[in-house]
C-alpha cells in the first residue's frame, strides 16, 4: 500500500472542510508539520477548532491560521508568545479551552484508544474544573475529562515508509504520537520516505495503521522560537 501524496495541498484537498476539529503535533515550534499547516491555511477552511499544545508564534506555526482568522477555538495548554492569540482572546474573538499539558496529552491518547473519558485530580479547584463533573474516589475529588477525537490530525515525523509507519527524531517526537492516534484521518509530514519493509519493526514509533497519508518535506525550516547568544570571550 502506498500512502504517499505528491504535496501537502494534495494530501489535504479532499478532506479539509470548515468547522472541523484539527489536532496538530509539535511543542512550540519543535516538531510542527510546517508544510501541512501552510496547506491548511491555503485551503481557506474557516471556523476550525485547533487542538495543540500551543498556538505557534506570530507569523509561524498555527499563528499563521490565527492571522487569517481561520481558528474559531483553541484547545491548548500554553497560550504565551503569540500576541495575535492574546489579542483575539481578550477581544472575545477566539474561544479557548485551556487544558493542563498532561491532561491534554491523556485526552488525545484516550480518544485514540477509544476511551470516552477519564478522571483526574489535575485542575480541581481551578477554572479548569468549571462545568465539569466532579467525583469522589477514596475521599479525593477528581474531575471528568473527555477524550479528544479530531476530524484530521497533522503530525511531523522524521522518517516514514510508504505504508505510513513513522519514526520520530529526539524532542521533535513530543505530542506527535498522541496526535497521530486521535485523528479520524491522520496526515504525516516527514523528511525522508523509504520503501516499506526497510524499518526494523522495533524502531517504529507510530504504526501505519494510524496514518492514512504521507507527505515529503525534505527541507523544513525548523525555526527557533527564541535564540539567546553571548559574545565570544576575548
Amino acid at each position: 500500500m502506498n500512502k504517499v501524496y505528491p504535496s501537502a495541498p494534495e494530501a489535504l484537498r479532499d478532506i479539509v472542510h470548515g468547522g472541523q476539529t484539527v489536532a496538530v503535533g509539535g511543542f512550540g515550534l519543535c516538531g510542527i508539520p510546517e508544510a501541512l499547516i501552510l496547506a491548511l491555511r491555503d485551503s481557506g477552511a474557516m471556523g476550525l477548532t485547533a487542538v495543540s499544545n500551543n498556538a505557534g508564534v506570530d507569523g509561524w506555526g498555527l499563528g499563521l491560521l490565527l492571522q487569517t482568522r481561520q481558528i474559531r477555538k483553541m484547545i491548548s495548554s500554553y497560550v504565551g508568545e503569540n500576541k495575535e492569540f492574546e489579542r483575539q482572546y481578550l477581544a472575545g474573538e477566539l474561544e479557548l479551552e485551556f487544558t493542563p499539558q498532561g491532561t491534554l496529552a491523556e485526552r488525545m491518547r484516550a480518544g485514540g484508544a477509544g476511551i470516552p473519558g477519564f478522571y483526574t485530580k489535575t485542575g480541581v479547584g481551578t477554572i479548569v474544573a468549571e462545568g465539569k463533573e466532579h467525583k469522589d474516589f477514596g475521599g479525593v475529588t477528581y474531575i471528568l475529562e473527555r477524550g479528544i477525537v479530531a476530524d484530521i490530525a497533522l503530525v511531523k515525523a522524521w522518517k516514514a515508509d510508504r505504508a505510513g509507519n513513522l519514526i520520530y527524531r529526539k524532542t521533535a517526537r513530543n505530542f506527535n504520537p498522541l496526535v497521530a492516534t486521535c485523528g479520524r484521518v491522520t496526515v504525516a509530514e516527514v523528511e525522508e520516505i523509504v520503501e516499506t519493509g526497510t524499518f526494523d519493526p522495533d524502531d517504529i514509533d507510530t504504526p501505519g495503521i494510524y496514518v492514512q497519508r504521507v507527505v515529503l518535506n525534505a527541507h523544513p525550516e525548523k525555526r527557533i522560537e527564541q535564540r539567546t547568544v553571548r559574545s565570544a570571550e576575548g
